[in-house]
């Protein structure tokens, strides 16, 4: 490693004027003298869709570990986005889910928070606080079409706007930050960088998802969802409904091969119905449907191992779904890609931008983990079958999310990893191996933990037939 190739970079070009993009801005906007974002389309000025970003359309929210890093590198981030209207929901305090082993209770010791609202929104109110810097400029209407340099060092991109006219791009660093579009590996193929290793594990998991207009104030309402079980004999599914801006539900249903939910209008409900349990249904039948059904079929897990190029030049990094997009059921993209950034900005920081790419990696191997771990299980995912490691965990984490559903020391332990605040070998710690063998300390719910109030409105909705179930103390 030469002195100059140590040296803090002066110019910062960005591909992708996504969330991790944005992110990869703010975490390097106080360390160079200037950041310009090459974006291929057109962004909203305000909490609109902004195109090539299919998976907004689905529900999202930010990880505990996530919302962190988000704060980290725009303080008051959460402020807005909650002044916004956004949800800020403690975990499992209001959380109504109901997970393969039973229903998880709502402790009222609340460990960890999530926010929820729309992409758009989460977007925009990043967006803003990015875009008001005075080193962070934009393009857009711009595709990066090539990398500059050779196999040693990118030196910046070629770009080509909407008109044909093509141009050269200088940089001291290259942050790719396209999404699972990303061209990069045949970019640095062209120059000669070969060997980069990619995983992709598909549980062939398709989501279709709509917004509707709450039947009630979403202010202080639970988060509902209905987990799939890969041990049963049929296709996995299951449903998220999350309050949102608004006073609106955004819904989410999931379906695995042979049991696919579709873009029919007609059909949405009635596949809610086919999930474990009827709650999401009972729900949705009260409530106004505000759009179509979008569907999403690309849900795979995909892997780029930058870090572990034997020769990586030097000038470029991946954030984001570049490197690793996962299957959004797991909500982890944002969150990982907010931990990225702050990776980043802590190399650049520290004088060690040449780790960067191994520090974004770290946060990466977490998510994959829990996603690939459970998607494996799946009869139907290609890309990885378990082996005896695989399956002896996966029994061993059903047994601690079992013990859970009765236990506030194993659900915490639980909900450390799910946040992305502990990494998941702290689910092995000793303690927690001994908490999983002694079980659960209360019996099983027999049914879903409403409130008093939710359960009256349910009731009322659905009138004397309505879901049976009685809120425990907790």
């Amino acid at each position: 490693m030469t002195r100059a190739s140590r040296r803090t970079p002066a110019r910062v070009v960005v591909v992708g004027g996504g969330i991790a993009g944005l992110l990869a801005a703010a975490a390097v906007k106080d360390h160079v003298d200037s950041v310009e974002i090459v974006e291929a389309h057109e962004l909203p000025e305000g909490p609109e869709p902004r195109t090539g970003v299919p998976q907004a359309a689905h529900t999202h929210f930010l990880q505990t570990g996530g919302a962190e890093a988000i704060e980290s590198l725009l303080p008051g981030t959460v402020d807005l986005l909650l002044t916004a209207g956004a949800h800020r929901i403690p975990v499992t305090t209001n959380m109504v889910i109901y997970s393969p082993e039973g229903w998880y209770r709502r402790w009222q010791r609340a460990t960890h928070q999530v926010i929820s609202a729309s992409r758009d929104l989460i977007d925009f109110i990043v967006r803003e606080q990015v875009l008001k810097g005075p080193r962070v400029g934009v393009r857009t209407h711009t595709k990066v079409v090539a990398l500059l340099g050779d196999h040693r060092a990118v030196t910046g991109v070629r770009v080509r706007t909407a008109d044909g006219a093509e141009a050269e791009l200088p940089a001291d660093l290259v942050v790719d930050a396209s999404g699972r579009a990303t061209r990069a590996p045949g970019w640095l193929a062209r120059l000669g960088v070969t060997g980069l290793a990619e995983e992709h594990i598909d549980s062939g998991l398709v989501y279709a998802s709509r917004i509707y207009r709450a039947p009630v104030p979403t202010r202080g309402w639970p988060v509902i969802g209905v987990q799939a079980d890969p041990r049963l004999p049929r296709p996995g599914s299951s449903g998220t409904i999350l309050p949102i801006e608004g006073d609106r539900w955004h819904v989410s249903l999931m379906g695995s091969p042979g049991g696919h939910p579709t873009r029919d209008a007609d059909a949405f409900e009635p596949f809610a119905r086919t999930l474990r349990h009827p709650l999401l249904a009972d729900l949705l039948t009260h409530a106004e449907p505000l759009t179509d059904v979008s569907v999403t079929h690309s849900t795979g897990n995909r892997r780029h191992h930058y870090e572990r190029l034997t020769h990586r030049p030097e000038g470029l990094l991946a954030l984001g779904d570049s490197v690793a997009a996962f299957n959004p059921v797991y909500a982890q993209g944002i969150s990982v890609a907010a931990q990225g950034a702050v990776a980043l900005r802590e190399a650049l920081s520290t004088g060690r931008a040449h780790h960067a790419q191994r520090a974004i990696a770290r946060p990466i191997d977490h998510a994959w983990a829990l996603a690939t771990g459970q998607d494996i299980h799946f009869p139907t995912t290609k890309g990885r079958t378990p082996n005896l490691t695989d399956r002896l965990l996966h029994r061993y984490v059903s047994r601690l999310s079992r013990t859970a559903t009765g236990s506030f020391h194993a659900a915490t332990a639980l909900t450390d990893v799910l946040a992305l605040q502990s990494p998941p070998t702290a689910l092995v710690h000793p303690r927690i191996l001994l908490t999983a063998l002694l079980g659960p300390h209360r019996p099983s719910l027999d049914g879903p933990p409403l409130t008093p109030s939710e359960r009256a409105l349910l009731d009322g909705l659905n009138g004397p037939a309505g879901t049976p179930g009685r809120r425990h103390a907790d």
